[in-house]
């Protein structure tokens, strides 16, 4: 029994040790790619190919994964530099950047400290930047001086294979002996402007005012105007009168006049002498023959 098994397992030995090869040969080969990475894959220490996400094969013993890159999108620490605008103002600048690598062959060939490449590339792109630029307009145009950072760093690092996703300005600080002074420069300004505001409602009140005298001025001189029609037309009437009825309607309107007067003259109260001239009396007794003759 024992002469059977020992001959059993060595006439099978090589096709045993033959199937375990075939398997360490197609274990090597097979490599299986994680979604959110990319194989680079050397033969002989040269380039072979990149192994996207999925089944890939290589060659057993020939191929091997030289490096492992993942394709997802990665921040840089937040970067801290100095600049200078060109107003000569000193200012200390926070940025920070996000990108993700597209083509790792020349990720992994071209450059050896991707992180410190473009954090180095982004501290000399923004001392460019900031120094073409004042202070206000530092602060003032924030997204168009990203833009311009974004735009340029793209320009630059497209030969390491990667894509800038997004570049930010985090923040703009100030030495204190500037703040201090932009400080006291606010302050200026704001009570310029509070004494803008008032000289302006002064102005403003002297021009109502004026408004007004000219709106009074304009009614009472319609007023006036209105009045003078008045007289114009009742002359008018009178003269008409006297053209249709002749003098003797003038001489009945006089005479009218002349007794009311007399009547508010005698309404007085108390006792009192009224003098009157010798031709008065006569116009008097001439008015009383007039009204009388009407009636």
């Amino acid at each position: 029994m024992e002469d059977l098994i020992l001959n059993f397992f060595g006439n099978n030995a090589v096709y045993l040790l033959l199937f375990i090869f075939l398997v360490v040969v197609i274990l090597a080969g097979v490599r299986i790619v994680p979604q959110s990475e990319k194989y680079v894959v050397e033969r002989f220490g040269r380039l072979k190919s990149v192994l996207g996400p999925g089944i890939n094969f290589i060659v057993p013993f020939l191929d091997r994964v030289a490096h492992k890159l993942s394709i997802l999108e990665r921040q840089l620490p937040t970067n801290k530099q100095d600049a200078i605008t060109s107003d000569n103002v000193l200012v200390q600048v926070d940025t920070s950047v996000f990108y993700r690598i597209i083509e790792p062959e020349k990720t992994v060939y071209r450059i050896r400290d991707i992180d410190a490449a473009i954090a180095t590339t982004v501290a000399g792109i923004v001392r460019s930047e900031i120094g073409a630029l004042e202070l206000d307009q530092v602060q003032t145009n924030r997204s168009q001086l990203i833009q311009r950072i974004q735009g340029a760093l793209e320009k630059v690092v497209d030969d390491w294979g990667i894509e800038v996703t997004r570049a930010e300005i985090l923040d703009v600080n100030l030495d204190e002996a500037t703040r201090a002074a932009m400080l006291q420069q606010l302050n200026a300004e704001r009570a310029r402007r509070a004494q803008v505001t008032e000289a302006e409602g002064s102005k403003r009140s002297v021009e109502l005012n004026a408004d007004a005298e000219l709106y009074a001025a304009e009614q009472l001189a319609k007023a006036r105007r209105i009045q003078a029609d008045a007289e114009a037309y009742a002359t008018g009437v009178v003269a008409q009168a006297i053209a249709e009825n002749g003098l003797e309607a003038a001489q009945y309107q006089v005479a009218l006049k002349q007794v009311e007067a007399l009547a508010q003259v005698g309404a007085g109260s108390g006792k009192q002498t009224i003098l009157l001239p010798a031709h008065a009396i006569d116009a008097f007794k001439d008015a009383f023959g007039l009204l009388k003759g009407k009636a």
